[in-house]
């Protein structure tokens, strides 16, 4: 072949080249560009789309409020909340379908690394509110004042009184009052389970001769019309203050004795959020942790976790 054939038939062959590379890198411009433009599977924004959370049903008055306030600054949200035991919140958080829960407890470390391991990240957590186990006994009941040994004895069954709880061994409150005043040990015979808090509300408002648990924001709301009917039949007990320096103080659960310390039984209110993006659940969780909802909190008569709202005295004069 002479050389000036070779050259033809080599440029030729570049030229065709050419023209394959130039046609594949047109298909990927376009398929990456058609990838782009697809939206995401259920993409959601702090302003826009739909969300399932799970929430301790102990919680559910002040939450509700939450989500009330919130789907109404943004319109183009939903946040569908489900009321349930604590383990059961925190079941959901194993599904795909259950971004966020509201519980009283954080992550424990071998939760953490599970969700790191599955995850590929950690989800986030912290303390949003302090909420009370409160004590409840009904009106014409002829005591109301309890010392913490008293409340150890009643709930190990060494006092037969009857107990009502919002649950069995599932609900954060039976959880927190088995840890904190019998280290654990098993209930005694004389404490009963109900179906929710509003369950045991309305067991005491009509047994004169037991005492019930439940969290505060189902019966401390000043402003909640249901809840000031409810003090109609019920009242808030007395237990005894572990903390206070002068002996023999007693204290009912209120937003002011948690603050203070004098009510034994608070605890905090947890979120837990399994998202990496500035998703729904992002925007939920900083409005809860911002002035807006803490001020539901402290509205709902729960001590908010963020931010303190302090009251300061002035004087106005008249021009």
């Amino acid at each position: 072949m002479a050389v000036t054939d070779y050259i033809a038939e080599l440029r030729k062959i570049i030229s065709m080249k050419k023209i394959t590379v130039g046609a594949l890198l047109s298909v990927c411009v376009l398929f990456f560009s058609c990838s782009t433009n697809k939206p995401k599977a259920n993409a959601d924004n702090p302003k826009q789309g739909i969300i399932y959370i799970s929430v301790d049903e102990s919680f559910k008055p002040v939450i509700q409020e939450q989500i009330k306030v919130y789907e109404a600054s943004y319109p183009g949200t939903k946040i569908i909340a489900a009321y349930k035991p604590e383990v059961e919140c925190f079941r959901d958080l194993l599904k795909d379908s259950t971004r966020m829960i509201i519980t009283a407890r954080g992550l424990k470390e071998n939760e953490t690394k599970y969700f790191e391991s599955t995850l590929s990240f950690k989800p986030q957590y912290d303390v949003l509110a302090y909420d009370a186990v409160a004590l409840i006994v009904n009106i014409h009941a002829k005591d109301s004042v309890y010392t913490i040994n008293d409340l150890k004895d009643i709930l190990s069954g060494k006092k037969t009184t009857q107990v009502v709880m919002d649950g069995n061994n599932a609900t954060s409150t039976v959880r927190y009052l088995q840890d904190s005043l019998i280290n654990g040990t098993p209930f005694g015979k004389n404490v009963q389970a109900a179906t929710g808090s509003e369950a045991v509300i309305e067991v005491i408002s009509k047994n004169e001769n037991a005492i019930g648990f439940v969290g505060l924001s189902w019966v401390g709301n000043q402003y909640e019309p249901k809840q000031i009917e409810n003090l109609k039949t019920i009242r808030l007990g007395l237990v005894e203050c572990v903390k206070c320096v002068e002996k023999g103080y007693f204290a009912k659960p209120s937003q002011a004795s948690i603050a203070y310390a004098q009510y034994p039984l608070a605890r905090p209110l947890y979120y837990i959020l399994k998202e990496n993006y500035l998703g729904l659940g992002s925007g939920f969780v900083n409005y809860l942790t911002l002035e807006r909802g803490q001020l539901v909190f402290r509205r709902s008569f729960l001590v908010p976790g963020k931010m303190n709202f302090n009251v300061r005295n002035s004087i106005l004069k008249e021009q």
